[in-house]
């Protein structure tokens, strides 16, 4: 069950509505499927309209049923029941975590909306509930069309338009402790699916062959297939697999790395080439097993590589470590970047770095209910690191005639007394898990060197191995 507890929802509807006080705007309207889900817990099509104080209200066109007491199997619904226990008076018991994810089990509020066939019936529904029309009306521009955008202004009496687009990704950029548990569960079965690879290979398959078999354990795992992104020429499914030569191939999304794929109409990913000996294998396969996601990047070696692919890849671990050292509250993002340019160019890997043909200007970036979320870890960016952060560090290398080398991990930025409950009770539960495989000889060391009192951090929440894999 992955509906969030009523708190989460408060302090989120909190967030917006101090934006709103601060842009002196009437009301926000929410249309994109992601802050809708952000904000409510469920995903219709419709109008999320927020405002300044008080619960938001919902004009839906679908599914009809959105808040009918009970649900299309006659049984009450789940906001029925939630609006009934508030009626009542009773308390509801916290949200607990799990690694199936979060049981909600307190109370919610009950949900106001009104079904409408179009936006021109929302100032006759205002009226009805004894709202103003509004003058000033912040909307996510950067996701709603033109023509959207222009019918409903005209809808509402042509009120001033604003963008709360960044505003909403900025909100969402840091993350509650509900927000980054889910991330960690979505970590968890992601390393289990990466543990099945091994077993997945057999020679002379093609990287599609491959891809469609983890895909398939994916699923089996729980994923829940889409691979949510932000923004255009974002296009892909379920991830990327990139062998060879095809790792140089240039892409038209704004991706790490590109490849040709198996048609011009997405060209992206695999594309059909045989896992050849001597080459690589970069597994770039969505962590998208709840609403919240993880990524996470893994380099196989089919039987064999040159020593410059095991050269590379040790510098892309190297570059991790140096982050994680150096990367805590505070740290300019920027920085972080020109770090691992530099420790690049001192290793003479530069025509390699995150690609050859086209280099992508970026090592990381933020990762939540959104595969490319804020900070950007770029030489440009204005971000800096902040408690609560979640960020996937990707430094890659393409080798011609090779592929690509690399990992990428999720961290997650953490501010506080490092020996809490959660790192103690999950750090049993990575030693378990692992059943004697390799433990990545960092995690070890970065045990043994955090020093006492340090009260901000890089938590890596991937756990799978970080060197490369032997396919045979």
């Amino acid at each position: 069950m992955n509906e969030f507890p009523w708190h989460e929802t408060a302090s989120r509807l909190q967030k917006v509505q101090q934006t709103l006080a601060k842009r002196q705007a009437d009301t926000c309207i929410i249309t994109s499927a992601v802050n809708q889900y952000y904000l409510t817990g469920v995903i219709f099509d419709g109008y999320l309209y927020i405002l300044p104080k008080g619960d938001p209200l919902i004009f839906f066109i679908r599914p009809v049923n959105l808040l009918d007491e009970r649900d299309n199997g006659g049984k009450p619904s789940k906001w029925a029941e939630q609006t009934k226990l508030d009626r009542q008076g009773k308390q509801g018991k916290p949200a607990k975590p799990s690694r199936q994810g979060w049981t909600v089990n307190e109370e919610r509020r009950p949900k106001r909306g009104k079904p409408i066939r179009k936006p021109e019936q929302i100032p006759a529904l205002l009226h009805e509930l004894g709202l103003p029309q509004p003058k000033r009306v912040l909307i996510e521009a950067d996701q709603m069309s033109f023509s959207a955008a222009t019918r409903l202004q005209a809808a509402l009496g042509m009120p001033e338009i604003g963008n709360i687009s960044g505003e909403m990704r900025r909100i969402r950029m840091i993350k509650s402790e509900y927000e980054l548990e889910q991330m960690r569960t979505s970590a968890h079965v992601h390393t289990k699916v990466y543990e099945t690879i091994p077993s997945l290979y057999r020679k002379g398959m093609t990287d599609l062959e491959l891809q469609v078999e983890i895909e398939r354990q994916m699923r089996l795992h729980g994923s829940v297939g889409i691979f949510r992104s932000f923004g255009e020429n974002m296009d892909i499914f379920m991830g990327s697999m990139l062998t060879g030569d095809n790792a140089q191939a240039p892409s038209p999304y704004d991706y790490a790395l590109g490849g040709t794929g198996i048609s011009p109409l997405l060209p992206i990913g695999a594309n059909g080439t045989v896992l050849e000996p001597g080459t690589t294998l970069m597994v770039d396969m969505a962590g998208n097993y709840g609403p919240y996601m993880d990524d996470m990047s893994r380099t196989f070696v089919i039987e064999q590589a040159p020593d410059l692919a095991y050269r590379a890849h040790q510098v892309s671990m190297e570059i991790h470590r140096a982050i994680v050292e150096n990367g805590q509250v505070g740290t300019p993002c920027s920085d972080l970047y020109h770090l691992a340019e530099e420790m690049v160019k001192e290793n003479g890997l530069s025509p390699y770095f995150m690609g050859t043909i086209q280099q992508a200007k970026f090592i990381g970036h933020g990762v939540g209910l959104e595969i490319n979320e804020p900070p950007v870890l770029s030489p440009r960016s204005r971000d800096l690191l902040e408690a609560g952060m979640a960020i996937a560090l990707e430094p890659k290398f393409v080798l011609p005639g090779i592929g690509a080398v690399g990992i990428e991990n999720t961290y997650i930025v953490r501010e506080g007394k490092r020996e809490n409950g959660w790192d103690s009770e999950q750090k049993g539960e990575r030693e378990n898990d692992r059943k004697g495989e390799q433990v990545n000889r960092w995690e070890s060391e970065r045990e043994n060197d955090r020093e006492e009192g340090q009260t901000s951090w890089l938590e890596n929440i991937t756990l799978f191995p970080e060197e490369m894999v032997l396919l045979s």
